[in-house]
């Protein structure tokens, strides 16, 4: 229900990467089919490009770049200088540490009181690590969007441990689960290596799983072997990327076979012509499940917390390139997939519930995934006056961690804007503008050379 300010509900969106705002966009796409949605990125190290957004392909009908403090002065006076019950949702798409931010500066924005949007958050992707933090530095938000009934269950958990309110915490599924379901081998059978920009982190790992796809490809020359990349060297994605897989690739000797290639793009394209995807802990496993793709999860290096393979356990995914190279296909197991929110893309043959296992989203549920969510940020909508925001860390709470946070998007300890921050002048268009843009793309330039070159040489001194 939109507000009474306006006839057509409008949503806004803030990210901070290239698959958060796939994630922000296609989530508000999914609370509010119908609304006009303005996008919002905000501006820091993995701020996407043009490639990048592009190759999301989602949609808004406006979007543009901006720094924190500028985006809370935008929230607290309305988009085109209107109040700010222009906006009935807001969906903070950022990692832990800025939602948390913006909602402090949020609440400092709105302290005044009055109508004020819907505030959203939650998780990209799988959630392996950081749990107690990631979800501590999200609670506060109106709606805190859980992926699968596994996730909902952990949120609520670890908010009644701190004893903050857990009610803000919605099951949903993941908002680009779709495609065509898998029905039978391509022609030339192909297998996808979803390759991740930190997992794992070091060269030896990165180089193994590398050799191993392109000895894949070497075995089975009748068979495509697509090494899917998230970004192209010097662009940045949500995790930062110290030893691109296009360098390493480059040093591989006598080169990729004919068989064997780097490629990019939409990843539900390339799940089109997958018949075999093969990761670490990608996310992309999950859109594949859902799919009906066969899918492995791999075991070469270990199963372990660091590399996030962990959660697929009992998943009957979990296997090791030798297994695939024999010829092995996992197959699923179906509890596992309802309990994580990958309901199947088409009904499968009903199969009876195991004695003591929880309760998940049965096949073909995946088009309601939403309808919790959809109701409860509409019965929010209809609030004349939301309370306050109320995050779990304040000044009381998190005295000796909460500053800094802040203080990393340019806010105070009570979310107030510091000096100096809104001082700055503003890109107007024009010279000023494309200046500003050169430099900052010099200094994003030098720092991606600094993460990918500098750095590793100076670790690689200090073991010497």
């Amino acid at each position: 229900m939109p507000s009474p300010t306006h006839a057509a509900p409008r949503v806004a969106v803030l990210a901070d990467s290239d698959t958060r705002w796939k994630w922000g966009a296609l989530t508000a796409r999914r609370l509010q089919p119908d609304a006009r949605l303005d996008g919002y990125l905000l501006r820091g190290r993995a701020t996407p490009t043009v490639r990048q957004l592009g190759e999301v392909g989602a949609r808004a009908d406006s979007l543009r770049e901006i720094r924190g403090v500028d985006f809370l002065e935008l929230m607290e006076r309305g988009p085109e200088a209107a109040d700010r019950t222009r906006y009935d949702v807001l969906v903070l798409a950022c990692v832990g540490g800025a939602v948390q931010a913006m909602l402090h500066g949020l609440g400092h924005a709105w302290r005044a009181g009055g109508r004020r949007p819907v505030v959203v958050t939650g998780y990209v992707g799988v959630v392996y690590e950081k749990l107690a933090d990631g979800l501590l530095l999200r609670h506060g938000a109106d709606v805190v969007l859980a992926n699968s009934r596994h996730d909902a269950d952990r949120f609520r958990a670890v908010y009644r441990g701190v004893g903050a309110p857990d009610d803000s915490v919605v099951e949903c599924a993941l908002p680009f689960l779709g495609g065509a379901p898998y029905e039978a081998p391509h022609t030339p059978y192909t297998v996808v290596f979803a390759a991740q920009p930190s997992v794992p982190e070091n060269r030896e790992g990165r180089t193994y799983l590398l050799r191993r796809a392109v000895e894949h490809a070497r075995r089975h020359p009748d068979r495509e072997v697509l090494i899917k990349l998230r970004s192209r060297p010097g662009e940045h994605t949500t995790h930062i990327e110290e030893l691109p897989y296009q360098k390493l690739a480059a040093k591989v000797p006598g080169g990729l076979p004919a068989n064997c290639r780097l490629v990019y793009g939409n990843m539900g394209e390339v799940l089109d012509r997958t018949d075999l995807m093969v990761t670490v802990s990608s996310t992309a496993a999950l859109e594949s499940l859902h799919r009906g793709i066969p899918t492995a999860i791999l075991t070469d290096l270990g199963v372990r917390e660091a590399l996030g393979n962990h959660h697929f356990l009992g998943s009957g995914c979990l296997a090791s390139w030798d297994e695939l190279d024999a010829g092995h296909r996992p197959e699923p197991d179906p509890d596992w997939l309802a309990r994580q929110g990958v309901a199947p893309a088409v009904p499968a043959a009903p199969r009876p519930p195991q004695e003591g296992s929880p309760p998940g989203r049965g096949p073909g549920e995946y088009a309601h995934a939403f309808d919790a969510a959809r109701d409860r940020v509409a019965e929010l909508v209809a609030v004349d006056r939301l309370p306050p925001l109320t995050p779990y860390y304040t000044p009381r709470t998190a005295p000796g961690y909460l500053p800094g946070v802040l203080a990393r998007y340019g806010l105070g300890p009570q979310g107030a804007p510091l000096a100096g921050y809104t001082d700055a002048p503003q890109e107007t268009g024009g010279l000023r503008q494309f200046a500003r843009d050169t430099v900052r793309e010099a200094a994003r330039g030098a720092y991606r050379h600094g993460v990918q070159r500098v750095a590793p040489a100076i670790r690689r001194w200090g073991q010497l």
